[in-house]
């Protein structure tokens, strides 16, 4: 599939973008190397190529997950720019 000016034009709008004549012909020819790409890489036999699930060949570490405290109610509270003494205090929004 050729990506020409008009399609990217058209994406564009659909996503509400504004993209200058420039840009357009710019992201058609970019998106068209992409596809060409893909379909270089859809051309190789893979079909003794084994799936890959992760790219890490080790196992991830895990920790124990346990809660810490951290901080006081009086640290977090320090940095409120308004407080109650035991909450913080932020502007209605409903």
């Amino acid at each position: 599939m050729k990506i020409t000016p008009e399609i990217v034009a058209k994406m564009a709008s659909l996503a509400r973008l504004e993209l200058s004549e420039d840009k357009v012909g710019l992201f058609a020819e970019q998106l068209g190397d992409v596809l060409a790409y893909m379909d270089k890489l859809g051309e190789l036999d893979t079909s003794a190529v084994e799936p890959l699930y992760s790219p890490v060949d080790k196992p991830t570490p895990m920790r124990e997950d346990t809660t810490v405290k951290e901080f006081s109610r009086e640290d977090l509270l320090a940095g409120a720019p308004q407080t109650d003494g035991a909450f913080f205090i932020v502007p209605r929004i409903v």
